[in-house]
């Protein structure tokens, strides 16, 4: 019998590894742009493969921290 608690804590976890939430829906948005984009099949499986080797979208990590941007301040 399958141990859902045990399955969804687990998932948890490599959500939480990944970066969290945001990371994931960020990467879910890079998939589906890859699997819309133009390309042969082996194009795009290659350029998603590559796509979830980091979590996130890309040039995640250039990001500034909330609040650095000094176009926001007014």
């Amino acid at each position: 019998m399958v141990n859902l608690r045990r399955l969804t804590d687990q998932a948890k976890k490599l959500v939480e590894k990944r970066g969290g939430t945001d990371a994931l829906k960020e990467d879910a948005e890079e998939l589906k742009d890859i699997a819309t984009g133009e390309g042969s099949m082996k194009d795009k499986a290659k350029a998603a493969g590559e796509a979830v080797k980091e979590p996130g979208a890309p040039g995640e990590q250039e990001k500034k921290p909330a609040g650095s941007d000094p176009s926001s301040s007014g």
